[in-house]
This record gives structure tokens, sequence and C-alpha cells, in this order.
């Protein structure tokens, strides 16, 4: 797959950035790491710039949020549950991966869509809660926008800083992920612990 993504980008350029990373949205099997280091790659190879990269995918990235968000508005975690179970398998996504991004917006709110913008596999996922909650638009529009932006500078520079080397940016996010993992983890164990606690001294 990362060939085929990467010849599909030196064939259209901006285009073809656009597009991948709006199919990377609806799509999670396509990861925004190869297309965006990918992408910072070719501007030492080409005549795209690092600002046209991070504009392209950023406005693919929106694209591709917002298709989600009114998909999440037509569904409950019932039938999402049901499609992933039929699907999942070439999404590459499972019933752990819906109910995580649902507990995180429900949890911990609006502020989701920004931060899981910057969290592989989720970022993608958090449109559907957010849709199904029926979040202001307009908030959604800026959180998401923003989010995405942070995410596609950081990616889209390294690549460029790289060069030749880009792929070792699917390395970092490995090692990212592992990271962002152990401290949603610690934050939900403190959480879980605060509001334990909280409620035993209002009942004492």
């Amino acid at each position: 797959m990362e060939s085929w993504i990467t010849d599909f980008m030196e064939e259209f350029g901006y285009l073809g950035i656009f597009l991948m990373i709006a199919l990377e949205n609806l799509f999670p099997p396509i990861p925004s790491e190869i297309v965006l280091s990918f992408g910072g790659f070719m501007t030492t190879q080409s005549d795209l710039t690092v600002t046209g990269v991070v504009i392209a995918s950023t406005l693919g990235a929106v694209v591709g949020a917002i298709a989600l968000f009114y998909i999440g508005r037509l569904l409950d975690v019932e039938r999402l549950e049901r499609i992933v179970e039929r699907w999942g398998h070439l999404l590459r996504t499972d019933k752990e991966d819906i109910h995580k991004a649902n507990a995180w917006f429900h949890r911990y709110g609006i502020w989701t869509v920004f931060f899981c913008r910057m969290v592989p596999i989720v970022r993608s996922l958090i449109s559907i809660p957010a849709g199904m909650a029926k979040m202001n638009f307009p908030l959604f529009l800026l959180f998401t926008t923003v989010g995405s932006l942070i995410w596609n500078m950081v990616l889209v520079n390294l690549g460029a800083a790289l060069g030749a080397s880009w792929s070792k940016v699917l390395e970092y996010m490995s090692v990212y992920q592992d990271i962002v993992i152990v401290i949603v983890g610690a934050l939900l164990i403190v959480g879980a612990v605060w509001f334990f606690r909280r409620n035993r001294s209002q009942k004492a």
C-alpha cells in the first residue's frame, strides 16, 4: 500500500495529498504518517512547498472529518458496532477503537476533537461521536482545523528534514503512539481515583 500511496502523490502532487488525507479519515488503513512525511520529502525533490503540502493536507483532513461528522449524525453506537463487526477488518478498526473514541469524547468533552486529531486511528474516529453528540458544527470545524494543522505541520516538516530517510517517521510514530496510550491510561486512572474519592467524601 505504501508504494501505491507514494506513486499517487508523485503523480498528482497537491491534489493527491489532499485526496489521500481525505481518504485517510474515511479509510484508516491509509496512514497519515506515510502521506505527510512523504509529502514533506517531496518538497525536497519537486516544486512542492512545505506550506503548500500543509495546506493541502489540512484541507483534506477537514473535508474527511466533516464527512464522518455527518455520518455520526445518522448513527448510534449499536449501529456503528454492527458496521465495524462486518467491515472492521478492512478498515483497520475494531469495536474497542469505537468505544475508546466515544468514551474520550463523552468524558473529556469537545476538547477531545482538538487533542485526538494528534492521536493515530482515534484522530479519524473522533469525528463520529462528535456528530452523534450533535456538537456545535463551527466549534467542531475550528478544533478539527487547528488540531489537524498542528499534526500536519509536525509530520510534513519531519519528512522534509529527514529527506530520503522520511520513512523513519513511521518508527517515531510507533513510539509516539505507545507514549500516548500510556499517558491516556494514566490520566484515566487518575480521573477514576479522583472521581471515587470525591464520591466517597460527599457520602461521608
